[in-house]
């Protein structure tokens, strides 16, 4: 299997194996999927953090009110008693005024937090220096880690407008957000391999040649940002290398010249 190392720009992202028989449209589609979950789940963590902390979202015409303009409008959170942390709640006032402050106890708190951590770590960028893929069957696995724990602390579910059950849904609207100008629209996405932009219709081998057992840097990107930039021949750690290996043949000419008898 080849082994392609996805960056985005410069950022190391995640190892994928394929075959160079694979079709550069199968390969883009899965790629972009991997990325595209993995930016779903770091999505989801941050949120499970504030609902650990501060419960369930509040409805939308609620949001950013306080509680004297709430009473003014005779606003109503109606799904605060239907959607009630396994085990009862304490309350925790969330200061952005988006959850209802109703916060899972500590063992309901450490099941979400467990599983943040096992999630995160099934993408994480580490898994580039350890030398292990990512597939999108992983990513798939994470997704239902969350998806798991959510439902533990919350087995009544959570209110549908909720951040983390729109995620789940795949029903998450990302407009005028920091999240949308990151993800990769799958009709929008390109991928480029030295500096030339692997097509679709083609084989994979078109661009990284009949050697199965190789590895490759390739860059994703979308439609409209143009060639990202080239990979450096020569890699920061290898020129330091190679500096201290010259180095270290200078001094041993300098000593060998002191030690060579003199006429």
């Amino acid at each position: 299997m080849v082994v392609l190392h996805v960056k985005r720009g410069d950022d190391n992202l995640f190892l994928y194996e394929t075959s160079v028989k694979s079709s550069t449209d199968s390969v883009i589609r899965e790629l972009v999927s991997v990325f595209n979950g993995r930016l779903k789940i770091q999505r989801l963590c941050m949120e499970i953090e504030e609902l650990a902390e501060h419960g369930t979202m509040l409805p939308h015409e609620m949001i950013g009110l306080n509680d004297d303009q709430i009473e003014e409008l005779k606003l109503k959170d109606t799904f605060a008693d239907r959607c009630v942390p396994m085990g009862g709640f304490s309350f925790n006032k969330d200061p952005l005024l988006r959850r209802n402050g109703q916060q899972p106890n500590e063992a309901m708190r450490k099941v979400l937090a467990n599983a943040m951590n096992d999630a995160k770590a099934m993408i994480d960028k580490k898994l580039v220096k350890s030398s292990k893929p990512l597939t999108l069957k992983i990513v798939e696995e994470a997704l239902n880690i969350l998806r798991g724990a959510v439902t533990i602390v919350y087995p009544m579910k959570l209110p549908p407008h909720d951040t983390i059950q729109m995620e789940f849904a795949n029903m998450e609207d990302l407009t005028g957000t920091q999240a949308s100008k990151e993800v990769i629209e799958p009709s929008k996405a390109q991928l480029w391999f030295a500096g030339r932009q692997v097509l679709p219709g083609k084989q994979l081998s078109e661009y990284l040649g009949q050697n199965d057992k190789t590895k490759v840097v390739v860059k994703l990107n979308q439609l409209g940002e143009g060639p990202p930039a080239r990979e450096q021949v020569m890699t920061e750690q290898f020129r330091r290398q190679m500096m201290a290996a010259e180095f270290k043949r200078q001094e041993e000419l300098k000593c060998y010249s002191c030690t060579w008898p003199h006429a």
